[in-house]
């Protein structure tokens, strides 16, 4: 199999980076996300067709500012600056920066002055661009030239053809720049010479040749099979690397989703003819959460008891070296990176234990979402598991907020069954990224029966989104909504009010812990 080309994306800080990533593998190339400070020996052993520096929230002028080693600009590989990551290359190669009042980004009209090898082909001799206003290059380095200018600054793209290296003063995958897709294709295939060959097929195939490679021969691994898509998909793809070396453990902790268990363990043990341990640790997982209102030590807790349960029965099993996970790569990002802040913690990354004794097998922790969506298509997961709604790790106690019990936990599982059902019936259900019931801990006085109540509130968060890190609530019709406030209030005594959370993320969250 012919090797696939990769470009490696270097992590300054800014959101871009996986924005860019996403652009990138729908144009069939594959990419890496790494840390700015990469040393260049294992930047090297990464074998990269190209280098991306991605933008950030620093100025080059600031003490503590990301910087990449500087010897990348010789590797006779193209390197593309895109704001952040063009001014570190034009203030390293001995151009001018300068800092402008104005922060932040806006659109702009630019013009094209070069064509720079292709690299503006198709786009015509002006085109709009989501333009950073911040940090401007005023004079490119010697040897570049200015591919293209705004009306108020001079370097908006420069280019040195004859060492491939380029720089963007805008973001190329923001939708204000409505042609960057054709913008970086043209980096890709007429600067870069890249074929494109990055499929599911191949990531499937690279995936399955990376485990067993990682594993060896004899080493053994269980997965921590929750019956979602990440972890269903991880598990099949190791399955198919490791056969009967691979054993799935199916946690029931008390905080799943209506029908989640019964459903599993028929798909993995019947439909895919894997080994599959189903262990009921509810008692001893709401134990440990008895009394425990913060959501980041919910967290930690149900993380690090899976682990220990996972070991715990590893041990039943005899010698097992490996844990499989189906970590997603905006998991690794919300739970902090060289380069990123904490937004919270989540159970397969911040809350693994420090002792633990397991390596990890994550063969998805630099996939998105919609791409483990194709990768399930391509292994042949059911249509249900593969368009099924994201769901945490933690499950239903990040929906219930403050204190879990069971009393809880049994009226949040049964309004999440209420409101999925009633979706489906409308046919929204592809439609939407994520719904589910949030039991907030709110009573409000109602009437039921001409009787006074005093009873819990169900939110309904409802969402679309194509990786989870940004997401727009989803108008669901109103009918819609007033067959499931009807339904949750007949059908769930301890309940008499329904509201409709209408908050995007940022500045929300998707879960509400």
């Amino acid at each position: 199999m012919k090797a696939l080309e990769k470009v490696i994306i270097l992590d300054l800080g800014g959101r871009d980076a996986q924005q860019i990533a996403r652009k990138i593998r729908k144009l069939k190339v594959y990419c890496e996300i790494m840390p700015y400070s990469t040393p260049l020996e294992l930047l090297l052993e990464a074998n990269p067709s190209a280098l991306i520096l991605s933008g950030g929230p620093d100025s080059i002028y600031k003490g503590n500012a990301p910087r990449c080693d500087t010897r990348i600009y010789a590797l006779d590989i193209p390197v593309l600056g895109i704001c952040y990551g063009m001014q570190l290359m034009a203030g390293d190669l001995g151009g001018e920066v300068i800092l402008s009042r104005d922060q932040g980004y806006e659109k702009a009209a630019l013009s094209v002055v070069e064509n720079g090898e292709g690299l503006f082909n198709g786009l015509g001799k002006e085109f709009p661009a989501w333009v950073n206003s911040g940090a401007q290059v005023k004079k490119a380095p010697p040897g570049f030239k200015v591919l293209a200018q705004g009306h108020d600054f001079s370097v908006a793209a420069m280019g040195d053809v004859s060492r491939q290296l380029y720089g963007l003063q805008f973001r190329p995958d923001d939708p204000h720049t409505p042609q960057g897709d054709l913008l970086l294709k043209n980096f890709l295939e007429g600067i870069c010479s890249l074929s494109g060959n990055w499929t599911m097929e191949n990531f499937v195939k690279n995936s399955i040749m990376e485990i067993r490679e990682k594993a060896g021969p004899d080493a053994r691994a269980v997965c921590g099979l929750s019956g979602g898509i990440d972890s269903s998909v991880a598990a099949v793809l190791v399955h198919r690397a490791l056969g009967e070396r691979l054993t799935c453990i199916f946690v029931d902790h008390g905080l799943l989703r209506k029908g989640e268990k019964e459903q599993v363990l028929s798909l993995f043990s019947g439909g895919f003819k894997m080994k599959i341990i189903a262990v009921d640790v509810a008692d001893e997982m709401l134990g440990l959460l008895r009394g425990v209102i913060d959501p980041e030590q919910k967290r930690k807790i149900i993380g690090n008891h899976f682990i220990r349960v996972f070991e715990r029965e590893a041990e039943k099993l005899g010698r097992t070296e490996f844990l499989v996970q189906g970590t997603l790569y905006p998991d690794i990002i919300e739970s902090s990176t060289a380069t990123g802040a904490v937004i919270k913690s989540h159970h397969n990354v911040g809350g693994l234990p420090e002792d633990m004794r397991f390596s990890l097998i994550e063969p998805l922790k630099y996939l998105f979402k919609d791409e483990v969506r194709q990768v399930a298509a391509e292994l042949g997961l059911p249509e249900e598991m593969v368009w099924r709604h994201p769901f945490p790790g933690p499950g239903l106690a990040v929906r219930v907020l403050g204190e879990v019990t069971p009393e809880k936990i049994a009226i949040v599982r049964e309004a999440d069954h209420i409101i999925v059902e009633e979706i489906k019936k409308a046919g929204l259900y592809r439609d939407i990224w994520q719904a589910f019931a949030v039991l907030p801990g709110i009573y409000s006085v109602g009437v039921k029966g001409d009787c006074r109540t005093y009873a819990h509130t169900i939110v309904l968060r409802a969402v679309t989104s194509q990786d989870g890190m940004t997401a727009e609530w989803y108008p669901i019709p109103y009918e819609v909504l007033r067959t499931i406030s009807t339904r949750l209030v007949n059908e769930i005594p301890a309940v008499n009010r329904f509201v409709y959370d209408l908050t995007s993320k940022p500045p929300s969250t998707i879960e509400w812990e």
